[in-house]
């Protein structure tokens, strides 16, 4: 594989569009090509079967464009469907979504997290491993807010509508002491500003798209891919199948 092959990207809708752009960020010659299912978002309530259908699909579509590595740039989608993608295509690098527990738990002071995500997200293994390996000693409260992800879709990121949702999402583990809140949907930090809005001072937001950034330069300096000068990078929008 050509290390100026681009890297593929894929969610259900635009939400995946921050990790692609913390990726550019992060790596200045890389290309990319970006595929949004939106005929089937949010992939949130749908069966897994379907999800990980779609995901095997949409990784055909990028494998067919030469993508070098493929980043699954939803947290449903990592978590029904990655272990699917990885048995299916054993050489192809897969960088998945994952809550960013680690540095909350980390981080915390007064021991209670708040990990603001999909069902599906705490229904996969990911989010149990990584709060037992991260998170054994603090509080982990999840609370799923399915119905954030489609408010983004149709650009409701801000106002008091959106603040009522939300606040109706975390005031309970903010009364409960949560300091950190995990944004454990690619979607949700299009509406960091309410939420932040709603937490006011007692708690502060993580943004796990800088770390999975981070996690893709590895993974493509450990195989040799990283693209490097006089690469000319190109961004591409493709339909999805």
């Amino acid at each position: 594989m050509a290390s100026s092959a681009p890297i593929g990207f894929f969610d259900s809708g635009v939400g995946g569009l921050a990790i692609r752009d913390a990726v550019i960020k992060r790596l200045h010659f890389e290309s990319t090509i970006y595929i949004a299912d939106k005929a089937n978002c949010p992939y949130g309530p749908k069966p897994p079967e379907f999800v990980r259908e779609r995901s095997a699909a949409i990784t055909e579509t990028l494998l067919a464009q030469s993508c070098k590595a493929i980043v699954l740039a939803c947290n449903t989608a990592t978590a029904v469907a990655i272990d699917h993608l990885r048995e299916k295509w054993p050489d192809v690098p897969f960088i998945g979504m994952e809550p960013a527990v680690k540095p909350a738990a980390a981080e915390t002071r007064s021991g209670v997290i708040c990990v603001l995500a999909t069902s599906r997200t705490f229904e996969g293994r990911h989010f149990r491993e990584t709060c037992e390996r991260f998170a054994s000693g603090v509080k982990v409260i999840p609370v799923a807010a399915d119905e954030f992800v489609e408010m983004v879709e149709r650009g409701e990121t801000w106002g008091l509508f959106v603040e009522k949702a939300i606040r109706a999402k975390i005031e309970p583990a903010l009364n409960e002491g949560a300091d950190r809140i995990v944004l454990g949907c690619t979607h949700f930090p299009k509406m960091a500003k309410a939420i932040a809005r709603v937490a006011s001072h007692r708690a502060t937001l993580i943004d796990p798209a800088p770390a999975i950034a981070a996690q893709v330069e590895r993974v493509l300096r450990d195989r040799s891919l990283l693209a490097t000068p006089p690469v000319m990078p190109v961004q591409r929008m493709m339909d999805a199948p």
